[in-house]
């Protein structure tokens, strides 16, 4: 009898540890896994915002999807206007001579983000298993002025694979798998990240 009893106890306290265990795991892999996956959206975001800089640069505007910005930025070229003085009459600063140039855009891409980029892989969530970036891209009037305006998003269950559950908010009291993560705003010409 007293045997019998031991090994209930004993069998108790092994589910309770095991139990324990897994309360305690659960939480820490979610905030480990989802840091490492957002960290690696953000990263891919930041990418895009230089993109679609260099894009304007070219353009004067932004791009609305992913296959203008793919071409404009392997084909495309930034002009870089010079003002210098006018060497018949340096003396008078009110001319000037207006050099033009070019610079392929692409180089300009790979040198702000120091280095070789894919350029089409930009469009990919990380983790989303072959999800896109949602992007948009327009003009609207803010404050008396025709402005250009960006907006690139994903939301966090296109790549939180199995913590995409709601359920998972118990750990995070700011995590929403419907929150999106971004940068750009069609409300106005900004295009800072939410993160």
């Amino acid at each position: 009898m007293r045997k019998g009893i031991n090994l209930a106890l004993f069998l108790i306290t092994l589910v309770l540890t095991y139990w324990l265990y897994k309360s305690v795991k659960e939480p820490i892999e979610f905030h480990a896994e989802a840091d490492k996956r957002k960290d690696a959206v953000i990263t891919v975001l930041k990418k895009l915002q230089v993109a679609q800089d260099v894009y304007r640069m070219v353009t004067g505007a932004y791009a609305s999807n992913f296959d203008t910005l793919s071409k404009v930025l392997n084909n495309g070229k930034i002009e870089i206007v010079k003002l210098g003085e006018d060497p018949s009459d340096p003396g008078n600063q009110d001319k000037f001579i207006r050099t033009v140039s070019y610079k392929v855009a692409k180089d300009s891409l790979f040198s702000l983000l120091n280095g070789d980029i894919n350029i089409d892989s930009l469009r990919y969530v990380p983790y989303g298993e072959g999800k896109v970036f949602d992007i948009a891209a327009d003009t609207l009037t803010y404050q008396n002025a025709l402005v250009n305006v960006v907006q690139v998003q994903t939301r966090f269950k296109d790549f939180m694979g199995i913590y995409a559950d709601p359920r998972y908010q118990k750990y995070d009291s700011y995590y929403d798998p419907e929150k999106a993560l971004k940068f750009g705003d069609m409300n106005s010409p900004n295009t800072n990240g939410n993160w």
